[in-house]
């Protein structure tokens, strides 16, 4: 079953330092080994493309595109676990994609935990197809995770 967005409508917007403690806030109640506020404040710094899901003001989601030499990748990507299964995600992530294609990218790259069913899934529904492994990439509670590397060629939008 694919969510579809409800009503009302979030709202894109463009990361700020005055979000980055809703943020974290967020990112560490979804991730048992969250990103710190040191790594959200520089990819803010490094010019990445940093972005914030606002719902009725409130922030409810984040992600960051890194873009470079023809290719983006997808750092992080998270909506708030009370406001997952709403197809927030999935407009979130699509959102991604035209940010990346509006840079004229050829092809936008991720990494996902192989635990993590629904973003393989939701992943895997938008177009990205797996291409490799990355063994032990990340810490989990007993040991290291591999990561399942992603990718999906951008072609000219129609």
């Amino acid at each position: 079953m694919v969510a579809m967005l409800q009503e009302p409508r979030p709202e894109l917007a463009a990361m700020q330092p005055a979000d980055l403690e809703a943020i974290v806030a967020i990112e560490t109640v979804a991730y048992e080994f969250p990103w710190t506020l040191g790594i959200f404040r520089d990819c803010l710094r490094a010019g990445y493309e940093c972005w914030v899901l606002r719902l009725a003001g409130e922030v409810i989601g984040y992600s960051v595109l890194s873009v470079a030499a023809g290719e983006a990748h997808l750092l992080n990507a998270c909506v708030a676990p009370a406001h997952q299964g709403h197809g927030y995600g999935r407009y979130f992530v699509k959102r991604m994609i035209d940010i990346a294609r509006w840079h004229r990218v050829q092809r936008i790259f991720l990494e996902v935990r192989p635990s993590n069913a629904a973003a393989l899934a939701l992943y895997q529904s938008l177009g990205f197809n797996e291409i490799a492994m990355r063994p032990n990439y990340y810490p989990a509670k007993h040991g290291r995770e591999d990561a399942i590397v992603m990718a999906m060629e951008l072609l000219p939008a129609e």
